[in-house]
């Protein structure tokens, strides 16, 4: 008895947690809302640092504006701003409500969008539009918030648009992981996802080797060396690339080939001869998923299996990447999703531990392939594949050592959970492309010196610091500079930034145009003998995917679809005396369960009632697709005299 108490406090718990419900609260003051601090402290127990010099970047917006445009980033704080904002604004299309709480307590805060009055969220087949996961990857987020304003925007004026949020539902979810991001925006400081502290050197110690402004311009750019010892020389791996003729850019070569050592900036705080390897955080929010998960670097004990960085104790041990698993499980409904990242740029789906042909049903791969080519007519991205094979053979040879490129696993993926495990058309799409906008050399490859290039031609030379003399406290005379990690080697100049995410937004609208659409076409009432009388239902499919992926059936993520009649209760009572009986289906649950309904295909359902009393009776027929959509109509069977 006492288990079974535990057990249902738990579960009423839980379900209370991932409970949609509406949020309009006022959080805590942050470290970044303080404006007296000059500090930004992180939560967590670490043998480094945990506090921050603030920074502010002049393409961020730290202050919500009386309008929102996109020739700026913005912190998460504005970002739920205006996501508070809509919800008061448009109370009948815009539901915003807390999915659960980041590592440090912030709010993970996500919006539902449709046409309230035309049904509940849950009856409405569904896409999901996420960003934010990876900290530094703030570009994602920029696009689901152009993507909300966008449909709020237009709804009402752009038949599409109106349609679309009258029969589906689209959910948003700016900031996945508000903690990183907003460390990412306030100070120098950067890292891959969760703040968590991690042992990412396992040398016992959490954190104690963070990055370091040393020159204060509140940017982490990179130290280059000389290598002029016997020892430095046998470590150098860079060279000056020679085809950058004014000596800017650096090229990886193979360890003691080089004759310059690169590092990013900051000291070895540590003393173990590394720079700045074991910094905030370190988990990957990114590779926590259940399906194919691996264990982390140290994991595996044979040292002969497959281990996968940053993908932390156990699957789901962030509550970010946890929220976002529980959330999904509770709405099937949701047939498209795409969880952004920054950086390739790359329409990115699975497989990402084998080839899509070998290991996805045709039907699904040629739905996937079609979404590639989709995507590509709204981005003109070079790439768009599975992670193993496409993403990771993109430049046919490995630029260090020479050697082909080859199919490489990744574990613990997204879009492999989004396939495999939650059976939907899932995307991780990769945004800005580090300023290669031409192949400037004509190479076939885009890469730095491409980007290069183009900061020269098209950007003032603002995505590149000129290498600058510094004395090291270490290694003495060295040269600070590079790109800009933040608003050019990561995400692009605010110039750019609505460029990258409009037409990212227009693929993931486009996807969510083609959700499956069950429409109830029809329901006769034809009197036979004995005064019984049948009941048929048709309906049709009119979206452009199925209700169902294969692998979705192959795993159960989505029943067959099915068609009910609700009847009163009362008048069912008694068996072969009640005052109604459903004598066709013969089934007891008196359910008929038709399949799953593919494009375009019409179905239909035929119920036999028989009614032994007098008069007419109000029957509502139910038409249940999990990701078609909930259909309903009250019909009267019987004489109406």
């Amino acid at each position: 008895m006492n288990r079974f108490s535990t057990f249902l406090l738990c579960f009423i718990w839980s379900s209370a947690l991932y409970a949609q419900k509406s949020y309009y609260g006022t959080e805590e003051k942050w470290p970044e809302q303080d404006t007296a601090r000059k500090f930004y402290t992180v939560k967590g127990d670490r043998h480094g640092i945990s506090y921050f010099k603030k920074h502010q970047f002049k393409e961020v917006q730290y202050v919500m504006g009386n309008t929102l445009s996109f020739d700026t980033y913005h912190t998460p704080d504005v970002m739920y701003s205006w996501c508070r904002k809509w919800a008061e604004q448009y109370p009948n299309l815009v539901e915003l409500y807390e999915v659960a709480k980041s590592y440090e307590g912030r709010p993970i805060l996500q919006m539902t969008l449709t046409n309230k009055k035309t049904g509940k969220h849950t009856d409405k087949p569904a896409a999901y539009f996420e960003g934010g996961r990876h900290s530094g990857e703030v570009t994602s987020s920029e696009a689901v918030l152009w993507l909300t304003k966008h449909l709020l925007d237009n709804y009402g004026k752009d038949a599409s648009i109106t349609k679309l949020l009258d029969t589906k539902t689209i959910y948003l979810r700016p900031q996945n992981n508000p903690d990183g991001a907003t460390m990412y925006l306030f100070t120098a400081q950067r890292n891959r996802s969760s703040l968590r502290p991690r042992d990412d050197d396992r040398d016992g110690l959490f954190d104690e080797d963070a990055e370091d402004d040393l020159d204060g311009d509140g940017i982490i750019y990179q130290i280059r060396k000389k290598a002029t010892t016997k020892e430095e020389l046998e470590k150098a791996d860079f060279v000056i690339d020679p085809r950058d003729k004014s000596g800017r850019l650096m090229k990886k070569v193979r360890e003691g080939q080089g004759n310059w050592l690169v590092y990013t900036e900051g000291i070895d705080n540590d003393g173990d001869g590394k720079y700045n390897e074991d910094g905030i955080g370190g988990l990957d929010n990114h590779r926590n998923y259940p399906e194919n998960w691996r264990p982390d670097q140290g994991g595996d004990f044979t040292n002969r299996g497959y281990t996968q960085g940053g993908a932390s104790d156990y699957p789901l041990s962030e509550p970010e990447t946890r929220a976002t698993f529980v959330w999904l499980m509770g709405h099937p409904n949701i047939s498209v999703v795409n969880s952004m990242d920054t950086r390739v740029p790359m329409h990115l789906r699975p497989p990402s531990t084998s080839t899509s042909a070998e290991s996805m049903f045709p039907q699904d791969l040629a739905i996937y392939k079609h979404m590639d080519s989709l995507g590509l007519s709204f981005t003109n991205y070079p790439w768009a594949g599975d992670v193993y094979e496409v993403y990771n053979t993109r430049s046919k040879v490995d630029r260090v050592t020479g050697d082909p490129s080859k199919a490489v696993p990744l574990f613990g993926h997204g879009p492999d959970f989004g396939y495999f495990q939650y059976g939907s058309v899932w995307y991780g799409d990769e945004l800005w492309n580090g300023g290669a906008m031409k192949d400037y050399d004509g190479d076939g490859e885009y890469d730095e010196y491409d980007g290069l290039m183009w900061d020269d031609e098209a950007n003032g030379k603002r995505g590149f610091k000129p290498w600058t003399k510094f004395t090291h406290p270490q290694l003495g005379a060295v040269e600070l500079g590079g790109f800009h990690p933040k608003f050019f080697a990561q995400n692009g100049p605010a110039w750019q930034l609505e460029n990258w995410i409009a037409k990212e937004s227009r693929f993931n609208l486009a996807m969510a145009k083609e959700l499956p659409q069950i429409d109830l076409t029809d329901v006769t009432i034809k009197p036979l003998a004995n005064n019984e009388y049948e009941v048929k239902v048709t309906w049709t499919n009119s979206g452009k995917l199925p209700v169902a992926l294969e692998q979705a059936k192959r795993i159960k993520m989505v029943p067959e679809d099915r068609v009910t009649l609700d009847i009163d209760k009362n008048l069912l009572k008694g068996f072969q005396d009640a005052k109604v009986t459903i004598t066709q289906p013969e089934l007891v649950d008196k359910t008929i369960y038709a399949g799953y309904t593919n494009i375009g295909e019409k179905k239909e359902a035929t119920f036999r009632v028989k009614l032994n009393q007098p008069g007419p009776i109000k029957v509502k027929v139910k038409l249940l697709s999990t990701r078609g959509g909930y259909k309903e109509k009250e019909i009267t069977i019987g004489d109406k005299k």
